[in-house]
């Protein structure tokens, strides 16, 4: 039987709850066997104690599944009652399985995408909450609390670009695996950056308030909702989520035991002002400008120059920082053709293979890889890397409307959206010491041929924390990357994009296993046809020298 609770309020419980909001930035020793989230989870519920008073039980309801809630648990609809710090539950209510339906749905192509993505999920509590952490913060929280067979585990999911939106999909698949689950709409409607405009407290839960103020609201319900403790916390988000993952480790040290950062836009706003550094002459000039065929051809020839680098001929350019691939091997000699280049379509490729210099730090600014030409656009970089430069600088940096790209100028406009920023969005802190002293586990990964943020952020960032943090050997032990050769942005692509960064995660967070290789597979018509290990950089997958260069086995992980 389910009990359903009442529960009244305690000022006193109140403060305390304040306290814990900052209790995890504030934590840096190590934590042994017992990990701070586990402590977190125990203060939590000492807390909920304080703040809800548990009065006789009311209510019995049956839960599905013949699985019975324990002895002292809230049911689901007693979390609405649920009273924490700048928040207002806003609903809470049981799912029945496979019935979800994702708000604003409707017609009959809608319901049945909602009826594949969600139909098999089982039953579970839906509690949505409002967080108010400033005057001005409206940030829109989700946890999903499976009705049965928890696993005892917490996974918090990542947004994409300046999307503000619940991810329910990628809620569906942690719930999938029996994990208690939140998502954020990061505090705004809508895909562009305007929200920010006038609103610095806006901004700020963009950037990283609201994915911390989500974990601690959702800790606390999982706390009220379970007799069983939580025993461990994960993120998992690629992107935009992978820069909100390398926040969490850098200023939230304590709120997950692992993390999984895919593709992360580190360099929020160098990456927005590489992608206008191309895209304002293409604007201006169409014959610089890269179409379809053109960048075909130059994909071709890309693969062609480094392809083999690796001893294997593939298709797949897998160490593409050693490619010395030159554009200007195309260049027409004569008349212009569908196969060769002009010399300002030469310059425009050189453009996205290069990296400026940062004027303010002297940090590159790191462009594209041979490799990624199939995901360029007219206008060099991806649709939205492009559409998100203008929005940052638009909105973010000149909080003005009616800027353009045609008024970009890199040399000052990169310094300017670095000190207006002001580590609010940008994830670029090194020091990833007091996430590894509490024993949090990093696993990032991204794919070579991404078109949307350089590959280089990840790379970059990694050898910057190795420098930062002690040694290689040191960093190791808590923090691995892996690039994924051929793969675009956070998936697909020409090489094997297919593998579980999650299990691995789990296994060493949990079991103390670190991943020397993850397989990663690749899929042509509903059959795998490639398999290959994922090595931690700087190593890479090398050949054997026998067996099917298409199957893992023959791979080995090393450095080159």
């Amino acid at each position: 039987m389910r009990a359903t609770l009442e529960w009244k309020g305690s000022w006193q419980g109140l403060e305390h709850l304040r306290r814990l909001k900052v209790m995890q930035a504030e934590a840096r020793t190590k934590r042994g066997h017992v990990t701070m989230t586990r402590l977190y989870t125990i203060a939590t519920a000492v807390i909920i104690a304080t703040v809800l008073t548990v009065a006789t039980t009311v209510t019995t309801t049956t839960a599905r599944g013949g699985q019975v809630a324990p002895e002292g648990a809230a049911s689901c609809s007693s979390l609405a009652s649920l009273m924490l710090v700048d928040t207002s539950i806003t609903g809470a209510e049981v799912v029945e399985a496979g019935a979800f339906i994702p708000p604003g749905a409707s017609g009959e192509r809608a319901l049945a995408a909602a009826a594949r993505t969600y139909g098999s999920l089982p039953a579970f509590c839906r509690v949505t909450a409002t967080l108010t952490p400033s005057s001005d913060s409206d940030i829109k929280v989700e946890v999903w609390l499976p009705v049965a067979d928890w696993n005892g585990k917490y996974q918090a999911v990542g947004n994409g670009a300046f999307t503000g939106s619940i991810r329910h999909n990628s809620m569906a698949a942690a719930l999938s695996r029996g994990y208690a689950t939140s998502s954020t709409d990061t505090g705004h409607e809508g895909n562009t950056a305007s929200f920010g405009l006038g609103h610095p407290e806006k901004v700020a839960d963009f950037g990283w308030r609201s994915v911390h103020e989500m974990t601690v609201m959702a800790k606390a319900a999982i706390a009220a909702h379970y007799e069983e403790g939580l025993r461990y916390s994960y993120w998992n988000g690629c992107s935009a989520g992978g820069r909100q993952a390398m926040k969490e480790a850098q200023r939230f040290p304590g709120d997950f035991d692992g993390i999984i950062a895919g593709a992360p836009g580190n360099d929020w706003t160098g990456r927005a002002g590489a992608s206008l550094r191309v895209a304002k002459p293409l604007e201006a000039d169409e014959s610089a400008r890269l179409l379809v065929e053109k960048r075909q051809l130059v994909h071709e020839a890309a693969i062609k120059a480094c392809d083999a680098d690796d001893g294997v001929t593939d298709g797949v350019v897998s160490d593409p920082e050693s490619c010395s691939f030159d554009p200007a091997v195309l260049q027409c000699s004569g008349t212009e053709s569908d196969s060769c280049l002009t010399a300002s379509q030469v310059n425009t490729v050189r453009m996205l293979y290069s990296s400026p210099e940062n004027p303010r730090s002297g940090r590159p600014i790191t462009g594209l890889y041979p490799g990624s030409e199939l995901g360029w656009t007219d206008l060099g970089w991806t649709r939205s890397a492009r559409d998100t430069g203008l929005e940052q600088f638009r909105y973010l940096t000149f909080a003005d409307p009616e800027w353009t790209v045609d008024q970009f100028n890199f040399e000052t406009d990169i310094v300017q959206a670095e000190e207006v920023d002001n580590d609010t969005l940008n994830a670029l802190d090194p020091n990833l010491a007091p996430f590894f002293d509490q024993g949090g586990k990093l696993i990032s990964y991204h794919g070579w041929s991404d078109p949307q943020i350089s590959p280089a952020n990840a790379t970059q960032y990694y050898r910057r924390v190795v420098e930062t943090v002690g040694g290689a050997e040191e960093v190791h032990d808590s923090y691995r990357l892996f690039m994924v050769p051929g793969m675009g942005h956070c998936g697909g692509g020409e090489g094997p994009s297919r593998f579980d960064m999650l299990t691995a995660l789990e296994e060493w967070v949990e079991e103390g296993k670190a991943p020397d290789s993850i397989l990663a597979s690749r899929e042509r018509d509903g059959v795998v046809d490639r398999t290959r290990p994922l090595c931690p950089y700087p190593q890479q997958a090398v050949y054997s020298g026998n067996g099917s260069t298409d199957e893992a086995e023959n791979f080995v992980c090393q450095v080159r």
